[in-house]
């Protein structure tokens, strides 16, 4: 097992995911007394960009340095999906997030979760697509703008919905050409 730069960025994504998530619904505890709620969501936001910051740099680190490594391909995407559940799950308990919405988006990443699971003991390579990078995009936009509380309609939520399901779509498509062609 590696601890290399990359690998320790996900870390650090992945203890700031509950730490974001605490900023978010322990609104009442008295460690914040006396903090408005805007400044709660300021702090769970800036963290959010924070762990959304690492998770560009260990790829792009892990890529352009060749520090590619086992243990990075799992914990990176554990690390997204922890931060993604913590935000959106936070998000839905303040009452900023359409249930619904999250309910597709945490079935999609855990099904696909699945699916990349089953693709690795196989052997195959079913990486993130574009779909897949741009969906990550809107669930940060979406994410940000639900955090930091701006008003807005839930055009933004369900764009990013959409995108989930259709990047899972081709999850699934590429899964199924590469068991067929095996």
């Amino acid at each position: 097992m590696m601890l290399n730069l990359p690998n320790l960025l996900a870390l650090i994504r992945v203890a700031m995911a509950p730490l974001m998530y605490w900023f978010l619904v322990d609104r009442d505890n008295t460690l914040f007394a006396g903090i408005h709620t805007s400044w709660l969501d300021y702090f769970a936001a800036l963290l959010f960009v924070l762990a959304s910051t690492t998770d560009f740099f260990d790829g792009f680190i892990a890529r352009t340095w060749n520090q590619k490594t086992e243990l990075g391909a799992i914990l990176d995407p554990l690390a997204d999906k922890m931060l993604v559940l913590a935000a959106f799950l936070g998000l839905m308990v303040l009452g900023r997030a359409n249930p619904w919405a999250i309910y597709l988006i945490l079935t999609r990443e855990f099904f696909i979760t699945g699916i990349r699971v089953a693709s690795a003991s196989k052997g195959f390579n079913v990486s993130a697509s574009m779909a897949g990078k741009v969906k990550t995009v809107a669930q940060m936009i979406a994410i940000g703008f639900l955090m930091m509380n701006w008003p807005f309609d839930d055009t933004l939520l369900w764009i990013s919905v959409l995108l989930t399901l259709y990047s899972g779509f081709e999850y699934v498509v590429a899964y199924i050409k590469a068991v067929n062609a095996s």
